[in-house]
């Protein structure tokens, strides 16, 4: 294609104006759930009801593992029909 026909299909926009980082749909209950992690002492679990999770286990629980992945925090999950259990590794 040339310059010309990419131009009028694409809007450009200043590269300051581009946005920086994820912020993803999950963004605040994971900072949520971060935090309380970071918070547990060794041998304990945060035990998360399923029904107060603002998407399904699954999407919940990939976000997380990225996030947590980013600050080098090893976690382990599990879950049963009710919950959803993280801990530190």
């Amino acid at each position: 294609m040339s310059e010309q026909i990419i131009s009028t299909q694409f809007q450009s926009i200043l590269q300051v104006d581009v946005p920086k980082g994820r912020d993803g749909k999950h963004k605040q209950i994971i900072l949520k759930l971060i935090a309380a992690i970071e918070g547990l002492t060794a041998g304990s679990a945060l035990k998360i009801p399923l029904g107060e999770l603002p998407d399904t286990k699954e999407n919940i629980r990939s976000a997380l593992s990225r996030a947590t992945r980013q600050k080098n925090l090893e976690i382990a999950t599990s879950s049963d029909e009710s919950y959803l259990y993280v801990w530190k590794v």
